[in-house]
């Protein structure tokens, strides 16, 4: 039957029982099935953990500086780990530490939220911030409006 429509009989689906087979044009199925895998590579999101280090007595262009590649981070979908350094005295005042913190929350408000709380550990002072997900989702296509023509054969 196959032959004569000058088409394959491929196997698409080898652990279902029975196995499920589709006549098709081969060649069409591997390369639809190499864009398929190609888009979904392209979708997927590689999320890494970037880490920005501040001082508690940083400047204010340094600040800005900081916070603008924190938000470029935040954009690209990372999760931003913000550590803020003491040295020597400077651990006897953690409220230098925690008004940095804020600020940097003030200005990703809307654009990220916190993942774990300001805490001290040892001589630095850590933030954790994740990008906030979009709720824009673009709705998908009703499944079962496939246009190729393939016939399902079991047996």
């Amino acid at each position: 039957m196959a032959r004569a429509m000058d088409l394959d009989l491929v196997e698409v689906a080898p652990n279902a029982i029975p196995p499920v087979c589709r006549i098709m044009d081969y060649g069409k199925f591997k390369f639809d099935s190499a864009q398929k895998a190609r888009e979904s590579r392209r979708k997927s999101v590689s999320s890494q953990l970037k880490e920005m280090k501040y001082r508690p007595k940083i400047g204010s262009g340094d600040f800005d500086t900081k916070t603008k590649q924190v938000m470029k981070f935040l954009a690209e979908g990372h999760k931003v780990k913000i550590t803020v350094m003491f040295r020597g005295r400077e651990v006897f005042h953690p409220e230098l530490g925690k008004q940095i913190l804020d600020k940097i929350e003030e200005k990703t408000a809307g654009m990220a939220k916190v993942e774990a709380a300001a805490k001290l550990d040892g001589k630095n002072m850590i933030l954790v911030l994740a990008p906030e997900k979009k709720s824009s989702a673009a709705p998908k296509a009703p499944r079962g409006t496939d246009d190729s023509g393939a016939h399902e054969v079991e047996g």
